[in-house]
C-alpha cells in the first residue's frame, strides 16, 4: 500500500434535495501513475475530483466516503491545512485556461503567486524558476511573457502557461480536468506530451478527466468509466478498450467516428461554388497616432465545391479555415479575389446568394438569441421569403425541428432550457429550413460529448443526403472529417498546403503538415466484443 498516493472510498455527493450526483465512487491512484476517468457531461467525473480539494459548488455536499491523500482524509481536513495542500501537493489544470487565469494580472505575477505562498525562495530565485519553466513549456519569449496578459496568447499557449504555473510547485498529484478539449488536434497532442514529460520528470501522479477516449487511451495505464454518478467499469486501459464489459462503455466506444462510404459525383457537372485567389487582410491594432500593420489571414486561396459534395476544411488554430468560411458566407470582407456561385459572381445577386448560403456555428448558445423561443428562432430564417404567411412559417419551422429530432414540445422553450446537443440541432434546423444549396458548418461538433457528437454527425449526414445541399465542413478534428467528408482541403498559415479525395489524404498524405495532423488521431479497428484497438497513424515517422 506504500505506493498508493490517492485512495477514494465510497464517495457520495448529494445536492440540497438529497439526490445523489456521485454515488459510492471508489478508485486508487499510485505514485507516478496516470489514471483516467471518462464519461459524458453530467456523469459526475468533475464533481468527484473537485471534492478532493474542497472545491465543490455551493449546494453540493459530501454525504459519505473518504478521500485519502498520502493517508490523510482531505474531506475532514481543516481549511488551513487544505489551503496548504492546494497547489503545493495537489495541482489542478482546468478545461478553459482563460477562465482560470486572471485577465487583469500579468503572466509573471500569476506564476509567482504560488511560489510566494508555498516556498521561501527569493525574488531572484522565483524569477529564474519561472523563466526556466516558461522555456521548458515552449514559450518562445519568456522574458516578454512575464509582462504580457492572458489575452495576448493563443489557447494552446495559455494551457502551456497553466501547466507551468502548476508544475512550478512540483505537486505530487496533478488533476487535469478536460485539459485539451478546446484545442485543435495537433496542439492537443503537444500539450499532452508536455504534461506527461513534466509529470514523469517529477514522478507526479496524474488524474486525467476527459470524454475523449482515444486521448485517455494513449496516455493512461488504468481508467474508470462513469455514468450518471456511478463507476460502471474500471481496470487496465487496454483491457477495457478491447474487452468492454458494461453496455455504457460499449456505447462510448461505438460512438467513435469511422470512415464513411465513398460517393461518386458527376465529373462533368460544374462547381456550385468557386473561390478564386482569395485574400483577406485584418488590420492590426495601432496607437492613437499610428496605424498597426495588417495581418494576412488568407493568402491566395482557391476552392471549388460541387453540387451535393461535402468538402472538409481542416487545419490547426490560426490556419485561416474559419476566416475562409466566414468570408464565403459574407461575414468577412475579402481584400482581393472573387467568389462565384452557380456560375455568376456572388455580388450579381447578393440576396439570392445569402438565402442559399447558410451557416452553422461552433457554439449555438452564443449564436441563438437567448430571448427568443426555439420556434421563433427557426421561423426567423424564413422572414426574407416573400409571400409566406405566419402560419406557413410556423408549419415549416415545426417541420424542420421534427427533421432534427425535436418535437413540438421544444417549440416554446428558450435556448438555455436545452442541452448542448439539442441547441446544435436547433442551429442545424435554422440553417436547413430555407433548403439552401450551400451550408457552411464551422466546428459544429467540437464542443459536444462523444455520443452526442455521433448523433449530430449521423443527423447531418441524413439531412445532407435528403436535401442534397453542398457543404463546407470546417473542423480541426480529422476523425470527424474521415466519417463525413468526400474531399479534404488542408490549410496552414492562410494557405492551402494539400487537397484531394478523402481516402487519398488519409491513406497517402503528401505534405508534412498533413502527416502531423494525422499523427494526432487514431485509426480504429473494432472487434467482435464491442471493443476497439487504437492504432496511431504514421508513428514510424516520429
Amino acid at each position: 500500500m506504500d505506493d498508493i498516493l490517492l485512495d477514494v472510498r465510497d464517495l457520495t455527493l448529494v445536492r440540497g434535495d438529497g439526490k445523489a450526483l456521485v454515488n459510492q465512487v471508489s478508485f486508487t491512484l499510485k505514485r507516478g501513475e496516470i489514471f483516467g476517468i471518462v464519461g459524458e457531461s453530467g456523469s459526475g467525473k468533475t464533481l468527484a475530483t473537485r471534492a478532493l480539494t474542497g472545491l465543490l459548488p455551493a449546494g453540493i455536499e459530501v454525504a459519505t466516503g473518504e478521500t485519502l491523500f498520502a493517508g490523510t482524509d482531505t474531506l475532514t481536513m481543516p481549511l488551513r491545512d487544505l489551503r496548504r495542500l492546494r497547489g503545493a501537493s495537489i495541482g489542478m489544470v482546468f478545461q478553459e485556461p482563460m477562465t482560470s487565469l486572471n485577465p487583469s494580472m500579468t503572466i509573471g505575477r500569476q506564476l509567482e503567486e504560488g511560489l510566494k505562498l508555498h516556498t521561501r525562495q527569493s525574488a531572484a530565485d522565483r524569477r529564474a524558476a519561472i523563466l526556466a519553466m516558461l522555456t521548458r513549456v515552449g514559450i518562445a519569449a519568456p522574458e516578454r511573457a512575464l509582462t504580457a496578459y492572458p489575452h495576448e496568447f493563443s489557447g494552446g499557449m495559455r494551457q502551456r502557461i497553466m501547466l507551468a504555473s502548476v508544475m512550478l510547485l512540483k505537486p505530487r498529484l496533478l488533476i487535469a480536468d478536460e485539459p485539451t478539449t478546446a484545442l485543435d488536434a495537433v496542439i492537443q497532442r503537444d500539450v499532452m506530451e508536455l504534461m506527461v514529460e513534466l509529470t514523469r520528470a517529477e514522478n507526479t501522479a496524474v488524474l486525467l478527466i476527459s470524454h475523449d477516449l482515444p486521448m485517455v487511451a494513449r496516455y493512461t495505464s488504468r481508467i474508470a468509466v462513469m455514468e450518471k454518478g456511478v463507476v460502471v467499469e474500471s481496470g487496465a486501459t487496454d483491457d477495457i478498450l478491447t474487452r468492454p464489459e458494461h453496455a455504457y462503455t460499449r456505447k462510448l466506444l461505438s460512438s467513435l467516428p469511422l470512415r464513411g462510404e465513398n460517393r461518386v459525383f458527376d465529373p462533368h457537372q460544374g462547381p456550385l461554388l468557386q473561390v478564386n485567389d482569395l485574400v483577406v487582410d485584418y488590420g492590426a491594432a495601432g496607437g492613437l497616432f499610428r496605424k498597426g500593420q495588417a495581418k494576412r489571414a488568407l493568402n491566395g486561396v482557391s476552392v471549388e465545391i460541387h453540387p451535393g459534395e461535402v468538402v472538409a476544411l481542416v487545419g490547426g488554430s490560426g490556419s485561416g479555415k474559419t476566416t475562409l468560411g466566414r468570408t464565403i458566407a459574407g461575414l468577412v470582407d475579402q481584400t482581393d479575389g472573387t467568389i462565384v456561385f452557380n456560375g455568376k459572381p456572388r455580388e450579381a445577386n447578393w440576396k439570392n446568394y445569402r438565402q442559399n448560403c447558410q451557416m452553422v456555428f461552433q457554439d449555438p448558445f452564443s449564436s441563438l438569441d437567448p430571448r427568443m423561443t426555439i420556434l421563433d428562432l427557426v421561423a426567423e430564417a424564413l422572414r426574407g421569403i416573400a409571400g409566406l404567411s405566419r402560419a406557413v412559417r410556423k408549419a415549416r419551422a415545426l417541420a424542420a425541428l421534427a427533421e432534427v429530432g425535436l418535437d413540438d414540445e421544444f417549440a416554446g422553450r428558450l435556448p438555455h432550457e436545452l442541452s448542448g446537443g439539442q441547441r446544435q440541432r436547433v442551429a442545424i434546423a435554422r440553417a436547413v429550413v430555407r433548403k439552401p444549396k450551400l451550408l457552411i458548418a464551422d466546428e459544429p461538433v467540437s464542443a459536444l460529448d462523444v455520443t452526442v457528437r455521433s448523433q449530430v454527425l449521423d443527423l447531418f449526414a441524413e439531412l445532407q443526403k435528403r436535401h442534397g445541399f453542398s457543404c463546407l465542413f470546417i473542423s480541426h478534428d480529422l476523425s470527424v472529417v474521415e466519417q463525413i467528408a468526400d474531399r479534404v482541403i488542408v490549410m496552414s498559415e492562410g494557405r492551402i498546403v494539400e487537397e484531394g479525395p478523402r481516402d487519398a489524404i488519409f491513406d497517402n498524405p503528401q505534405h508534412a503538415y498533413t502527416r502531423r495532423l494525422l499523427r494526432a488521431i487514431p485509426a480504429l479497428d473494432y472487434n467482435e466484443s464491442g471493443g476497439v484497438a487504437l492504432k496511431w497513424r504514421l508513428e514510424n515517422e516520429e
